[in-house]
């Protein structure tokens, strides 16, 4: 059979066509997929990671450190000057930290591990302060820019064993957004180019807490939650240009927790903790639902979604009420619960007195696990709320500040005095050993690519398992 010129022709050109638009196809697949696959797995985003529930992607990553000490699986360390208790987060290669430095460091009140039970200094310290943002190689530790946000003398007090650097930076990856609370916030791109600052005027906290919340970011807009003792609010900045899109005051007097970004089938809303009340709001500020928790006194946990449950709690160890919600989606409306109820439509389970302090709670493998300031430690069924074992106390000496984690199957917590316990996870309560860095630690870790970034009272740590 001779197949006519023409023929041939055109089955070269589709031929030609086709090959062409499969090409573009798979290119365009690849590029969507590369930024979705370094989101997930490659990047620390924001405090507590990019689900904001202290974990890493993959909990059973082989490469994850299991045991360090200030010599043993440190890839590298890099010092930090001044002070802050702002968390590590990184994009790619990128690692950023804020700190402050004061030019009389011997004005600076020397935090120490433990419970201040209100005592110690507030006033401002005198000298010139420098606002530090850094940027590491996530590879080495080189400190590759450098950038002097604002200098000044601070405009409030601050607890000692606080900073003034204590918020933990955010990004989207095509911007890094530093929030210093009761001063400013900054955009900067990734290489260190300012782009844009919006000022913040400050407010008194309470007993001059200072500002400790951390920012978030969705769909365009950089929100921060500034609640204090002349005027609270939340605020959204437009994350191109700073300026702010909106603003809703809260009937609330000082928290310090982060704002969630809950993200499910049907809308996406911005949960933040109050002591009056829990509320949500959808992407214009608008209340979506609230909650009379009865919160303590202090609120500073943040919320966090495990498998379709919203968790929230505080638990000032002076108050009897210390409660621990489990909410679930489509709430609307006011959900409290009645004087003699443990859950309703929207409340799966609640505990009266099972709240922390300072610590973010983790839910690990179907357990809740709730790390107490004063060394102890408790553990609850995610679903059900029913308790397995209760105030367990670590060996003297542990204080924890820090939020737990896990992966492995084990649960990683990490005390004020650089004493890492690792637990096996689990439903008893068992200590498998201790990492020690030696120094005072107070900071959420960043996980990324079976690698431990954690902060410590002068240095950033990079820990990997080299045997891996």
């Amino acid at each position: 059979m001779i197949i006519p010129l023409a023929s041939l022709i055109q089955y070269a050109l589709f031929y030609l066509m086709m090959n062409r638009i499969i090409k573009f196809f798979i290119i365009n697949l690849v590029f969507i997929s590369m930024p979705l696959l370094a989101e997930n797995t490659e990047n620390w985003p924001r405090l507590r990671g990019s689900q904001a529930n202290g974990l890493p992607v993959d909990i059973s990553d082989k490469s994850l450190p299991v045991k360090w000490s200030k010599t043993e699986n440190v890839k590298w360390k890099t010092n930090v000057p001044g002070s802050g208790w702002s968390s590590p987060i990184v994009w790619g290669d990128k690692v950023f930290v804020t700190s402050v430095i004061n030019d009389k460091a011997e004005e600076n009140a020397k935090p120490k591990a433990g419970l201040y039970l209100g005592r110690g200094r507030r006033g401002i310290p005198s000298g010139l302060h420098h606002w530090m943002v850094y940027c590491m190689d996530l590879k080495s530790g080189k400190v590759l820019w450098e950038k002097e946000a604002h200098t000044g003398e601070p405009p409030v007090g601050r607890h000692p064993k606080s900073t003034y650097a204590a918020e933990t930076p955010v990004t989207d990856g095509k911007r890094l957004y530093v929030l210093f609370g009761d001063v400013g916030m900054w955009c900067y791109d990734l290489n260190g180019k300012e782009i844009w600052k919006h000022k913040i005027e400050p407010k008194k906290t309470m007993f001059d807490y200072g500002a400790a919340a951390s920012p978030v970011i969705h769909d365009n807009q950089v929100i921060y939650v500034y609640d204090n003792n002349e005027q609270s609010y939340i605020a959204a900045l437009d994350a191109e240009k700073g300026t702010e899109k909106w603003r809703v005051l809260r009937d609330g007097k000082s928290t310090w927790a982060t704002p969630y970004i809950w993200k499910t089938k049907n809308r996406t809303e911005i949960v933040v903790p109050g002591r009056k009340k829990i509320l949500s709001y959808d992407l214009n500020g608008k209340m979506l639902w609230e909650l009379s928790g009865r919160m303590s006194n202090l609120v500073i946990p943040s919320p966090f979604v495990v498998d379709d449950l919203l968790y929230v709690t505080s638990g000032y160890f002076a108050d009897p009420h210390r409660p621990v919600y489990a909410i679930k989606t489509g709430a609307k409306g006011d959900i409290s619960l009645k004087e003699d109820e443990e859950s309703n439509n929207f409340i799966k389970w609640y505990q009266p007195k099972g709240g922390p302090y300072n610590t973010t709670p983790v839910v690990y493998n179907g357990i809740y696990y709730l790390l107490l300031d004063q060394g102890m430690i408790s553990t609850y069924d995610s679903k059900t709320g029913n308790q397995f074992y209760d105030r367990i106390r670590f060996p003297r000496g542990a204080s924890f500040t820090s939020s737990p984690w896990g992966y492995k199957d084990k649960l990683f917590c990490l005390a004020e005095n650089g004493k890492t316990y690792v637990l096996k996870a689990g439903k008893e309560f068992e200590i498998l050993h201790v990492n020690d860095l030696d120094e005072l630690c107070m900071t959420c870790p960043a996980i990324v690519g079976g690698q431990l970034l954690i902060r410590t009272e002068s240095s950033v740590y990079c820990i990997s398992d080299s045997k891996q």
